[in-house]
């Protein structure tokens, strides 16, 4: 199937409609673009849909080259790393991670995610003679050994970024001046935690472990670091010729596993009561049952210090700067460690000691601080859902285990 597939791409029109009965998950293009010459290659860009398993959830895209004389397609793919390497983890622990491009045959290319059931399509594009020699070229020259290898960055540095640029170079730079004034008010925060949406655990190390500078809106330019939003932009390009970037767009593999997440602002109003109910759950508790509440209260703090820890390890530790000066510190406070001991001691019916009143104090003081800091115009962190839901459980535990 994928070695009809293409030749498909190979085939002009008369000779596509031909193949198209052997291969229905290719539709082939209905011409080919009019400012090029036969002998010239044929370049598109190919877009998979988001899979299964964590790394997926992004998608994926690489750039497609045709070469007229032969036929074969050619797929350049940026997304290539080898987990076995010996320092592999240490370097994705510091956010060090090297990546390369791969050239290898499209159906090769497409083995995996036709078992997935991920679905693929390319968009080809509309270039002159020149522009398809030369991104051609710098693509194959790209992927020598020794040219290969680049610092993967997750939102600055990644397969679909190395793509929009290397199509933007190829058009003098007319892909970015054209994108990097639009914006749809998403961030590069918005955009991760959409699409780690369907596994929880992800959805929250995002949210949670995203700092401020996660949350700056994005242009067209930036917010394209995600494939399919990539992709749409570029439906919404003109060449330097002025016609549309885009000559034509074709399924190559249809989708059959759930469909990208669509946007989904979170709504702080339910977290907001959630919070206060628990929070007064919680001051009630402390009244009647302390040994009880303080039985709910370690595990909340042990949880609190240990996201506490890892968030501060981002900070001063590694490389993930889009983890850097995280607000999320003043609700998942470090100083909950502190609480520990006192806790333990109400649980087992004695007196906590002098110290943890004040620090019970201090760890709501920073929940309510978190607050205002979320309201400053300075650098403000879309968290307002997690204040909502943890400044009521902090006072709360103010409330029920102070005297204690």
């Amino acid at each position: 199937m994928w070695l009809s597939a293409t030749a498909a791409f190979a085939a002009p029109p008369s000779q596509a409609a031909a193949t198209r009965d052997s291969a229905p998950a290719a539709q082939a293009p209905t011409a080919a673009a009019p400012s090029q010459s036969p002998s010239v290659p044929r370049i598109g860009m190919a877009t998979m849909q988001p899979g299964e398993i964590f790394w997926e959830r992004f998608g994926h895209d690489s750039i497609v080259v045709l070469d007229p004389d032969t036929g074969a397609a050619t797929s350049y793919n940026f997304g290539f790393f080898d987990p076995e390497a010996p320092d592999f983890i240490a370097r994705f622990v510091r956010n060090d991670m090297r990546y390369r491009l791969a050239a290898l045959p499209l159906e090769q290319d497409l083995a995996l995610y036709r078992e997935e059931g991920r679905g693929v399509s390319v968009q080809w594009l509309d270039l002159d003679d020149d522009q398809a020699r030369s991104l051609a070229a710098s693509l194959a020259e790209n992927a020598k050994p020794e040219n290969a290898y680049y610092r993967y960055q997750y939102f600055d540095d990644n397969c679909a970024t190395r793509v929009r640029d290397a199509v933007d170079r190829a058009l003098g730079g007319a892909l970015r001046r054209q994108i990097e004034s639009r914006s749809h008010g998403s961030t590069f925060r918005s955009e991760a935690v959409r699409l780690a949406s369907p596994a929880p655990w992800m959805w929250l190390g995002f949210d949670i472990g995203l700092g401020p500078s996660a949350d700056r809106p994005l242009p067209v330019w930036n917010e394209s670091y995600v494939p399919m939003r990539l992709a749409a932009a570029l439906r919404g390009v003109k060449n330097t010729q002025g016609r549309p970037l885009v000559l034509a767009e074709q399924e190559i593999l249809p989708h059959r596993i759930a469909p990208e997440p669509a946007d989904a602002p979170i709504v702080w109003t339910p977290w907001a009561l959630s919070g206060v109910v628990i929070g007064l759950g919680l001051a009630w508790l402390g009244r009647r049952r302390p040994r009880l509440l303080a039985a709910i209260a370690l595990p909340f703090w042990t949880l609190c210090g240990i996201l506490a820890a890892l968030m501060l390890f981002i900070w001063f530790g590694t490389q993930h700067t889009y983890g850097w000066a995280n607000q999320n510190l003043l609700l998942f406070n470090p100083l909950c460690w502190l609480l520990w001991l006192g806790g333990w001691r109400v649980l087992r019916g004695r007196e906590a000691g002098p110290w943890f009143g004040r620090i019970l104090a201090a760890v709501a003081a920073c929940a309510v601080l978190a607050l205002f800091a979320h309201w400053l115009p300075m650098q403000p962190q879309r968290n307002l859902h997690w204040i909502s839901l943890l400044l009521p459980l902090h006072l709360g535990l103010l409330l029920g285990l102070r005297k204690r």
